[in-house]
């Protein structure tokens, strides 16, 4: 179960500072912990001290509940990247965000040049049924001018409760043609699975993030593959889990028990040894009837992707393509703090898969690591940095491990990674000639670095050559021409006047 904390609770008016502190379970004995409770009491008096003093002497009236909601974010962002402080707005936004649906219009939108473009309108919604097109500019919502507003402002007013109204203002086309829309708000649901058959015998299953929505959504998706490819041709499933940053843990528990039917998926141990759960597939929950599987993770795949890759790939279920995980091995509780207080994100223990890896800071090796070509612009932008690259991290040993490649084609023909699942699945192309493939992949990218590298070096040296020769040059030249600057007090260099151009001397 999760560690059961005392809440400290911190009341400061002017000209004092209170502690109240509620039940405890499990108070430690002896003199060493009455003296460790006693140094944080002082340091928690200190706090108040400090806020007094802020709130009497600052040059402007400082706003009590920002300092108390900063001084709380400060306490939380000094454990470790992930524990942080949510305000209630923000609380709301994540809530949205895992539950996988809420009040809106059914949009895809970015910014563009301070205006809201339309990516694309979601199937069956009301922007759909309005007639919203991909490309079209929102540039008023309810009248008020979208200039000006972030894009969060933006998508803020145009979600809301269900069955309100709404009206948008959009320029669509080259002629920026005027229109306004009058939209009612619907239930949108976030899609996090999306899937198609790869003609004729490969159901290829994409998941974006874990959200509440997920599991039926995977289920929906294998059962409409299992009804449009005959089983006698069904070659297998490819799960790509690329660029996905997780979402909830008991989402990605039940994806993995959606291809196994019996085992440990995963384990997760808190600071004490009474905190470990174990997380066990259920029996006769298996939807995949047995059929191969290939999963592509890349550097953009973190925790709960890691943890169906990690599971997968531990019960030998699956062989795992592209390169290697993000290295999120923890997990974090989500801690409401009452009415219009917002919650605390907590870590509150490390995963483990099956086979007991901790994958904190080094990530799931693949079994094929294939790296994708990336474009010349995006070249040595296209890794991730890695849980262990994040400043105050929690620790797993010495061999950690930082990001891999994150890049994944646009261009479906172009996705090496894919591929190689599909080249798998099919047969044309065994394991073992793809780890060879993968070896001679590397070796000669290690080789036209080595080139590259030697061949910078050796231009650096011409060009220092180059620059030495042409200041030599120029000292001499300097030497002949012009006289040394006149020497003030000390030997520094005294600068003349520049002429004047003022006239009424």
């Amino acid at each position: 179960m999760m560690r059961k904390t005392s809440l400290v609770l911190l009341g400061v008016a002017i000209g004092a500072s209170a502690v109240v502190v509620g039940s405890h379970t499990g108070v430690p004995h002896g003199g060493s912990a009455v003296a460790e409770s006693a140094a944080v009491y002082r340091s928690l008096n200190l706090f108040g001290d400090v806020f007094d003093k802020v709130r009497e002497d600052y040059v402007e009236k400082p706003d009590d509940k920002k300092m108390v909601e900063s001084a709380i974010s400060g306490m939380l962002t000094s454990l470790d990247p992930h524990s942080s402080y949510m305000d209630a707005k923000s609380f709301q936004d994540m809530q949205v965000q895992t539950r996988g649906a809420f009040g809106g219009l059914g949009i895809e939108v970015m910014e563009e040049n301070g205006l809201v473009k339309v990516v694309a309108p979601i199937d069956d919604t009301p922007a759909a049924r309005a007639g919203i097109l991909s490309g079209d500019l929102i540039t008023a919502i309810d009248g008020e001018n979208v200039q000006g507003m972030t894009l969060n402002q933006a998508v803020d007013k145009m979600r809301g409760e269900v069955n309100t109204s709404v009206k948008l203002t959009i320029e669509r086309g080259p002629k920026k043609q005027k229109l306004d829309v009058s939209l009612t708000r619907a239930i949108i649901h976030i899609k996090s699975v999306r899937s198609h058959v790869d003609k004729p015998d490969i159901g290829y299953i994409r998941i974006t993030q874990f959200t509440e929505q997920t599991y039926d959504g995977l289920k929906e998706a294998i059962e409409k593959l299992q009804h449009d490819i005959p089983a006698d041709k069904f070659k297998g499933y490819v799960l790509d889990l690329r660029n996905n940053p997780g979402g909830l843990l008991d989402q990605s528990v039940a994806v993995v028990n959606a291809f196994i039917d019996h085992g440990e998926i995963v384990s997760t141990r808190g600071r004490n040894a009474d905190e470990t759960q174990r997380y066990n597939a259920r029996p006769n929950m298996d939807i995949s009837q047995g059929k191969p599987l290939v999963v592509l993770i890349n550097g953009g795949s973190a925790s709960a992707s890691e943890i169906v890759s990690g599971a997968l790939q531990d019960h030998k279920r699956a062989i795992l393509i592209g390169s290697r995980s993000f290295g999120k091995g923890s997990v974090q509780t989500i801690i409401p703090l009452g009415q219009d207080n917002g919650a605390l994100r907590l870590t509150t223990a490390r995963y483990y898969t099956p086979s007991g890896r901790s994958i904190q800071a080094k990530g799931i090796e693949p079994d094929v690591t294939i790296l994708e070509d990336t474009p010349p612009d995006l070249k040595g932008k296209d890794d991730t940095k890695g849980e262990a690259s994040l400043q105050g991290h929690l620790k797993n040993g010495p061999d950690e491990e930082h990001g891999s490649q994150a890049y994944v084609p646009a261009d479906e023909s172009k996705d090496k990674a894919l591929h190689a699942a599909y080249d798998l699945l099919r047969g044309v192309k065994t394991l073992a000639m793809l780890k060879q493939e993968a070896a001679a992949a590397e070796a000669a990218g290690k080789a036209a670095q080595k080139t590259a590298e030697a061949a910078k070096k050796n231009s650096d040296k011409t060009a220092a050559k180059s620059d030495d020769a042409a200041g030599k040059g120029s000292a001499d030249a300097s030497a002949a021409k012009a006289p040394a600057p006149p020497a003030g007090p000390n030997s520094e260099p005294v600068l003349k006047p520049a002429p004047s151009d003022d006239k009424s001397k």
